[in-house]
């Protein structure tokens, strides 16, 4: 019957227990990994600053996640896993492609300079190699020659990273969000049109002439011409 009496006026209240902490996993340290990034960039990501975020100390990351190689990997795996890749149509193969670089260039958009993972590196990841497989299959199933294909598939791949990576450069740079990019981006265009305009003709008579032609397609055009160029290209070698 103690606990019914009032605590003596000396004696301190009990601290109020902590609340439990959900135990730590590997898509919990993903999750943190992406607030992270999303928030100041592919740079700030490490081991201490995902640590600090779940409001621990870094060395309980290392039950879960080896090392920051392997984080970098996981969160690009988990970029991978959104984009959709298509069952393989013959007769639909050129426009299949399209779909799926707008699906990975997309995926990359959504989390700032993520696409600089893809440079560089070597597929090994299941979603990673899902992708690779899906791209693949696409131009076979096309009549594209399998050592054509091959190349292809690596030179589409360093295409769409490259033009992505570019895409959350211009965003960085200016501080930026990425719906404002390319607003962005023409303004950049439009200096630079207003800029080439005043070059001396006599020594640029290419450049002065074609101004217009130079500046008239926004980001999304000039992806998909390059798309247009290595698709074309591609469809040279089913004819042969």
């Amino acid at each position: 019957m103690t606990d019914v009496l009032p605590p003596p006026p000396w004696k301190k209240p009990r601290r109020a227990p902590s609340p439990a902490r959900e135990p730590l996993s590997a898509d919990k340290i993903v999750d943190a990994a992406f607030k992270v990034l999303d928030a100041e960039g592919l740079d700030a990501v490490s081991m201490r600053r995902v640590a600090d975020e779940l409001d621990t100390g870094a060395a309980s990351l290392y039950a879960h996640v080896a090392n920051k190689e392997e984080l970098l990997e996981l969160i690009r795996e988990r970029v991978l896993s959104e984009i959709r890749i298509p069952e393989p149509d013959p007769a639909r193969w050129q426009e299949q492609l399209r779909e799926l670089a707008f699906e990975i260039q997309r995926a990359h958009a959504n989390h700032r300079d993520i696409a600089r993972l893809s440079l560089g590196n070597i597929p090994v990841g299941y979603h990673a190699l899902r992708m690779g497989e899906g791209m693949l299959a696409i131009m076979l199933a096309g009549g594209v020659p399998p050592s054509v294909a091959a190349l292809a598939t690596d030179r589409l791949a360093l295409y769409i990273a490259a033009d992505s990576f570019e895409g959350a450069l211009i965003v960085a740079r200016h501080g930026l969000d990425a719906a404002d990019a390319s607003e962005r981006f023409q303004a950049r265009l439009k200096e630079i049109h207003d800029y080439y305009r005043t070059l001396p003709r006599d020594r640029f008579p290419t450049l002065t002439a074609h101004v217009e032609e130079l500046m008239q397609a926004d980001s999304d055009e000039r992806f998909a011409f390059g798309l247009d160029m290595l698709i074309r290209s591609l469809e040279t070698y089913v004819r042969r």
